[in-house]
């Protein structure tokens, strides 16, 4: 397992945020199954493990107030027959600590300049 570094987002918690944003462009607030099956479509299946790390990942982005959690209207379940969703949105804070850690990721491998004379 990963272990994290301070202040910096783990792999699974990258493609929550970067999935979340991209749902969230499409359709406003995004729930949990959705998030799964958009990170599957343009991750391998390797990186989501059991939708149990997806909760516990995403309550951790919750915690640090990466994400913003809403239950859904309990008519709209109700007319569709189903459980009502927890839904999701990326606040400002999770986007700018999204982009801060691509930043970081793209430093760490950037190949350093030589020095011209040794």
């Amino acid at each position: 397992m990963a272990r994290r570094r301070e202040g910096r987002l783990l792999d699974l918690e990258m493609h929550i945020l970067g999935a979340g944003m991209q749902l969230q462009g499409e359709d406003g607030d995004f729930y949990g199954f959705a998030l799964a099956k958009r990170i599957a479509e343009h991750r391998d299946a390797g990186t989501l493990t059991a939708h149990g790390t997806l909760y516990k990942a995403l309550a951790r982005l919750t915690d640090s107030g990466l994400l913003e959690p809403t239950w859904e209207d309990a008519a709209i379940a109700e007319a569709e027959g189903r459980p009502r969703r927890r839904l999701y949105r990326v606040t400002g804070a999770g986007e700018l600590a999204h982009r801060a850690e691509l930043g970081a990721r793209a430093a760490a491998v950037a190949p350093q300049p030589k020095a011209a004379f040794a």
